[in-house]
């Protein structure tokens, strides 16, 4: 099954509060732990989230991870004003800040210490240019998580990845997540963007029926 583009930006109000509401305490919360399992050696420093959404995985971090900051960085507006609220009541706000604009504007070089992403890029015409700027917003040596969703090979497996998921689901996350399924990327394809990108240093790995995870040190 070829890529099928979803759009780039969550800018529907009712769409971002709808995805902000959903239960993704378990699957964030994994995220954070991946990190620091496989990241056993860092503690502190700058981290960088890019596509943060609603701010739930920079709060995590942050807690989880005290001696840390976290710019988190999302263009979407509804997205990042929900983001926003939560770290203010999670008492965060010293540690955790967003910046709304596209990855791909994102200024600065060597700027941080780690950089994480989680279901962004899936939403990316052009991948080639996430990975690049991935590369040049970390410091040599710095360690980086990727996570996103696996392409079915149909549309019929994508709707039965929904339906085994996502049945009680809203309809408008359960068109979402179906469209996303539709426009992420194989493992070939990930392996593929790294070889180009001279970052096969990076290791990658399917964790279950839905996600490949990339990690490794950014040199």
């Amino acid at each position: 099954m070829d890529r099928i583009l979803e759009p780039e930006l969550m800018d529907d109000p009712e769409q971002a509060l709808a995805y902000a509401q959903m239960d993704f305490e378990t699957e964030n919360q994994d995220f954070v732990d991946r990190f620091r399992e496989y990241f056993p050696d860092f503690s502190n420093g700058h981290v960088l989230d890019l596509g943060c959404g609603p701010g739930d995985i920079p709060i995590r971090f942050a807690q989880v991870f005290p001696a840390c900051r976290v710019t988190g960085v999302d263009a979407s507006g509804p997205m990042l004003r929900l983001a926003e609220e939560a770290v203010h009541q999670a008492g965060l706000t010293d540690r955790v800040t967003f910046r709304c604009e596209r990855f791909q504007d994102l200024a600065g070089v060597s700027f941080a210490d780690a950089a994480i992403s989680n279901s962004l890029l899936h939403h990316v015409p052009n991948p080639l240019q996430f990975w690049h700027k991935l590369r040049l917003a970390v410091k040599p040596g710095s360690p980086v998580l990727v996570m996103d969703l696996l392409r079915p090979e149909s549309p019929e497996e994508a709707q039965a990845i929904v339906d085994r998921y996502a049945s009680g689901a809203p309809d408008i996350l359960r068109r979402d997540f179906y469209n996303s399924l539709l426009a992420a990327f194989t493992e070939d394809e990930i392996g593929s963007q790294l070889a180009r990108m001279n970052l096969t240093r990076l290791l990658i790995d399917v964790i279950d029926d839905r996600h490949w995870v990339v990690s490794g040190i950014i040199h």
